[in-house]
């Protein structure tokens, strides 16, 4: 019986105890039986599912291989400004592609998009780049010239299903608080208030 995999991009996001903590997109990995890791240097590595939020589109990984590993540094992504040159890194269309870059700008830096995720159809805060990005891309980084982190890679808006210039990101500043609310229970923390509405 042939089985399905998925190829997606990931973010070196912590490196403690001898274990590498990975970010990436919850669609990336969701209903996967087996996660594996290709690193920088093409060797692939087994990874555990840390946790998922399928709200946001995050899910974090690990593994514990992390010989030669360096995690990135996250830049303050409140303070990215339109027009910013931003660089995006993944696998677009496949490990044939591995390890591209592609250019742009950050086309606008509040724009908030209805993503029909796992979880359902909801709102979400992203940044918009032109920078190229295509299935394969996500989940991966979106960087500033520093080669910070100022996003994760999350989608696109595209009548094909690829690249037309509409690149969108979960800003690094939403991404760590999701990925430290997985990492220290297993899940995002959200809270709510308990009313509700009705018509009279």
């Amino acid at each position: 019986k042939p089985e399905e995999a998925g190829i997606g991009s990931g973010v070196i996001y912590q490196i403690s105890d001898g274990s590498a903590y990975i970010v990436t997109n919850n669609h990336v990995i969701d209903g996967a039986s087996e996660i594996k890791v290709q690193l920088h240097n093409s060797k692939q590595v087994k990874a555990k599912l840390v946790g998922k939020d399928a709200v946001t589109d995050i899910a974090v990984l690990k593994i514990n291989n992390t010989k030669g590993i360096k995690a990135i540094d996250f830049a303050n992504s409140s303070k990215v400004q339109t027009g910013d040159s931003v660089f995006a890194m993944g696998n677009p269309l496949g490990l044939e592609f591995a390890n591209s870059v592609t250019s742009g700008i950050i086309s606008a830096n509040e724009r908030t998009i209805d993503a029909n995720t796992t979880g359902g159809n909801t709102k979400v805060n992203v940044l918009q780049t032109d920078a190229a990005i295509n299935p394969g891309n996500s989940g991966g980084a979106l960087v500033n010239t520093n080669g910070d982190l100022i996003g994760i890679n999350s989608a696109i808006a595209s009548p094909s299903g690829y690249y037309a210039g509409y690149g969108f990101a979960v800003p690094a500043n939403l991404a760590r608080k999701i990925v430290e609310d997985i990492k220290k229970f297993g899940l995002v923390q959200r809270g709510f208030l308990g009313v509700g509405s009705l018509d009279l």
